[in-house]
This record gives C-alpha cells, structure tokens and sequence, in this order.
C-alpha cells in the first residue's frame, strides 16, 4: 500500500519565559503593547504534520511519501529525516522561503504567545496524482497548503484514490462549501471535538448531516480516547495509558500515523484506530513530536496491557 502523507513540515522553536506574560503586560495599554520577553532559552523540534505522521509511521514499521513544501533551510531536517530511514523525495525545496516556523513562549502559568511563519507553506507541493496507483493508494491530507488541502482531495475522487481528511488548526480558513465538497465521499474524515463542533457552525449542518458525508468518521477526545462513526453507529476507542503524561502536542500525529499503518496493512478501522491510540500514548511522554520512540517489543507490550 502507496501511503502518501501530504501536510505541512515546519520547524517548531519553543522558549520558556520564567515569569508570568500578565506581570508585564498593563491591561489601560493593551491597544499600544509593546513588551520585551527574556526567555531562558530556545528548543527546536523538527514538527509540521506530515513530518509528524511520516515518523509515526515509520515507527510503526511503515514507509510513506511526504508530499509538502519545505524553505532553503531544510538540510538540518533532511539529515533527521533520512536518519530516520523517512525518504525526501517528494518534499518540494521552495529556495526563496523559509521552512514554515512556529515560535511558542510559555510563561510559568502555561500561557503561551505564538507567532506562525508558514514560509514554504504557501506554495503547493504539486503532487503529480497520474503516477499513482489508485488501487493500492491511500493518501491523508493533513494541515497544510491550504490549496492542496482542498485540491488534492478533489483529485483523489477524480481518480478513485481512498484519501483521509485531516483538516485540523486550517478549519478557521477553510470555507464551508469546501469543507462540505471535500468531506462528502471521503473514506475517513479526522478531528477531534472541538473541531468537529467548529464545522458543524461554518456549515451549518446537523451532526447527523456531517456524519453521513464521509465514509467514516473518527472523533478523538483526548485523554477520554475516541469515536468511530459509520452508517449510523458509534464504536468506542478507548485510551492507552502512558506511563505518564508530560506534552500532548503531536499526539494526534501519531495516532492518525499508526492508524494509517494499521490501514496499510489490512486492518480494519477498529483495529487500526487501537493502534493510533497506543502510539499516541508514547507521544504524550515526551517533550516535542519526533522525540518519542519505541521498539516494537515495547509497543506489543502495551498492546498486550491495551
């Protein structure tokens, strides 16, 4: 099974301010701000949500293609990549950007200020669709290029490709008679709660209207687990429990990765969305996304416990 990954790869720079933003922000001033943060340092993480997915994948034991945009910086993530055993081939360089960046300060009451450079984002990866195979094909489209969000959906029903709709922090953009064209006829459509009630208010449909557009629906909750919805019934995924909980960012990446893992290999949806849940758990105990691993004697171990 050809999985192709198609999102966003971006650098995430987190800063730990070790004081409170509120202490120095006057609320009579907040229409002229203007604050200085000394921060007590900088970590970079390799992030964006097809890097994210093609690591949980490959954990799993999977190869995918990204198919994403990347700036004149990427060596350093090349280089993670490839030692990764995670190919570059279909990563398009966009030589006159940077790499899409996050920059995240946290304050010691968890606050966080956040400024996003999409750089290389805002060029289409343009995946070429007349070379795949659709019979043995699956393709997610992740945050990312909003165009490709959109496009490359379309270009899957026009050629018969099973594809997954995954549109996550790009719904406030997406408009609702593109969420609704893109989400009718797909295989699975991927959010969690809150973002399953945004749609419903961009649309303007019932609950009932958005599930039945997609082939399959799943909603994550969380620590509480998920939800399988299909032809009109509800099936339960519980959560896998971590050894401890530390940073849930990118845990969503590794479940759809291992979900999509599961999928490749002939695993029903049930099946493969345990599979997302276990891996999620092993994301949550580290700082950062690509930073978890496990061996696969680890990941059966907790299977077993699942």
């Amino acid at each position: 099974m050809n999985i192709i990954v198609s999102g966003s790869m971006a650098y995430d720079r987190i800063m730990a301010f070790p004081e409170y933003f509120a202490d120095h922000i006057l609320p009579d001033k907040i229409h002229m701000l203007n604050v200085c943060f000394q921060v007590d340092g900088v970590t970079e993480h390799f992030g964006g949500t097809a890097g994210n997915i093609s690591y949980a994948l490959r954990l799993m034991g999977k190869a995918a293609t990204i198919t994403a945009t990347i700036g004149h910086d990427h060596r350093r993530y090349f280089k993670w990549l490839e030692s990764n055993d995670i190919a570059v081939d279909g990563i398009k360089i966009i030589d006159k950007e940077f790499t899409a960046g996050a920059y995240i300060t946290t304050d010691k009451a968890d606050n966080q200020i956040t400024g996003f450079n999409p750089g290389a984002m805002k060029f289409s990866s343009e995946l070429d669709f007349d070379s795949l195979d659709p019979e043995n094909t699956i393709l997610i489209a992740s945050p990312g290029n909003l165009d490709d969000m959109i496009n490359y959906p379309r270009r899957c029903k026009e050629k018969s490709i099973r594809y997954i709709f995954d549109p996550g922090q790009a719904l406030p953009v997406l408009q609702p008679e593109d969420l609704i064209d893109v989400i009718t006829g797909s295989f699975l459509l991927i959010v969690n709660d809150y973002e399953f009630d945004l749609i419903l208010n961009k649309t303007g449909l019932t609950r009932e209207e958005l599930l039945a557009l997609a082939d399959n629906t799943i909603i994550t909750l969380g620590e509480h687990g998920s939800r399988i919805y299909r032809n009109g019934t509800e099936t339960k995924i519980a959560p896998a429990a971590p050894r401890g909980v530390i940073d849930p960012t990118g845990c969503g990446d590794a479940y759809r990765g291992a979900l999509l893992s599961g999928l490749a290999s002939g695993l029903d949806l049930e099946e493969s969305a345990k599979l997302g849940s276990i891996c999620a758990s092993f994301a949550v105990e580290c700082h950062g996304t690509q930073v978890y691993t496990f061996t696969p004697e680890e990941f059966e171990d907790r299977r077993k416990s699942y």
